[in-house]
């Protein structure tokens, strides 16, 4: 059988059982199904023929969608969530119980890293955080005996920290231990962690995915045997986070560009850390993608390309981070990325302002650290609203901080 590439697989897979067929995947906007009789109706049940159950179980448009993210990631099987935090939290619930620990790296999603740090404590469960990931001795030292998994956001946001994931999976697996890769800032266009190890990936299908900030989803990808007869056949039943139809079929479409776009985010982004890199108002700029990054050779070895987001240091204080950000007429100030807009979002007082000002530092997090997720307008087009904020900064025109975020000014 013809071995099928990249986007031969984000244009068809899962699609061809259809019957009849349409060019454009159908969404089944129904939790039930008819069936011919009881006899069928047992026999689906029992998995002993094809079919659909429940809408909280499985349904047909969304199949199509887990089959062809699978395709994409090299994996057995995926089920899709409500939510990328669906995802994460339907995955540890099957793998951990109470008085587990896992290992994580802290350079993780603010709402991981407040799922790992809040809501698993409540469980029972100890996260043993790694805490300066770089030195790989304390991934070593954070494995204990009631270890049950290995987790990484590689590469992680928005500190960009890149894992040396082949690295990672030799670990975990010398000591026995799934290894689990985050893999939603690059998408599988630009990085497929199977190859390095992973035996389990998750995704934020909001982002990359989707693409235009339309719907939200989770994903996750790995073994028959850990999907389909573990996951779905457990937690997924009585915890009930599906994915909707309607997301299903938003994110398949998504697939169809996903590779046109990441090649279009990644040229964009070069091009506008490159402007950042040599501007004076710029104390350190934080993408991969340069040459003079700490991660490139890294980057290089595991990705195809270096993604669309980036962060970067303003000097100044955190009232010139919001001069910043409030000059930008073109990019768009959201909580957000991985969408075809270029959005610019400031972490420490928004999305990761769970972690408290202690973590933040331990994450290098920043008043001044601003996040770009870089989008598919003109290059000069960013270019230009960019210079144009920067050059508002340097006037000094600056205004009293938010009352409530008098902390940030650490």
């Amino acid at each position: 059988m013809l071995k099928k590439g990249f986007n031969t697989k984000a244009l068809h897979e899962g699609h061809l059982e259809f019957s009849p067929d349409s060019v454009s995947v159908p969404i089944y906007q129904s939790v039930a199904y008819p069936y011919l009789d009881a006899k069928e109706a047992a026999a689906i049940f029992a998995a002993e023929k094809p079919g659909f159950t429940y809408g909280r179980w499985d349904n047909p448009t969304v199949m199509v969608f887990e089959k062809r993210m699978a395709a994409l990631e090299n994996m057995e099987a995926a089920i899709a969530t409500s939510s990328g935090m669906a995802a994460i939290l339907l995955l540890c619930h099957h793998m951990l119980e109470a008085g587990d620990e896992i290992v994580s790296s802290n350079r993780v999603y603010g709402g991981t890293f407040s799922l790992f740090d809040v809501g698993l404590k409540k469980m029972g469960i100890k996260v043993n955080w790694v805490k300066n990931p770089e030195n790989f001795d304390e991934w070593e030292k954070a494995i204990s005996k009631k270890n049950k998994f290995v987790y990484v956001e590689s590469p992680s946001n928005p500190s960009l920290y890149i894992a040396d994931l082949p690295a990672l999976s030799k670990l975990a697996k010398s000591h026995k231990l799934p290894f689990i890769v985050d893999n939603t800032i690059t998408s599988p266009a630009l990085q497929q962690p199977v190859n390095f190890g992973a035996d389990a990936i998750i995704h934020s299908t909001t982002k990359y995915i989707c693409g235009n900030a339309s719907s939200l989803g989770g994903i996750i990808c790995g073994s028959k045997k850990l999907i389909e007869d573990g996951i779905r056949k457990g937690p997924m039943r009585y915890m009930g986070p599906s994915m909707a139809p309607m997301n299903a079929w938003l994110s398949i479409m998504g697939l169809e560009t996903l590779s046109l776009r990441m090649e279009r985010h990644c040229n964009n982004a070069l091009a506008v850390a490159k402007f950042l890199e040599k501007h004076s108002l710029v104390e350190s700029i934080n993408y991969p993608g340069l040459a003079s990054n700490p991660y490139h050779k890294l980057m290089k070895k595991q990705m195809t390309s270096c993604g669309s987001l980036m962060s970067f240091v303003l000097k100044g204080n955190y009232n010139d981070a919001t001069r910043f950000i409030d000059s930008l007429k073109v990019i768009i100030h959201a909580t957000h990325l991985g969408t075809s807009k270029t959005i610019v979002t400031h972490p420490a007082s928004t999305t990761h302002s769970a972690l408290g000002e202690t973590e933040m530092k331990k994450a290098g997090i920043s008043p001044t650290l601003i996040r770009f997720s870089v989008g598919l307008e003109d290059e000069h087009d960013l270019i230009e609203d960019i210079r144009h904020a920067l050059e508002n900064v340097a006037k000094k025109k600056t205004h009293p901080a938010h009352p409530s975020l008098s902390r940030l000014l650490y």
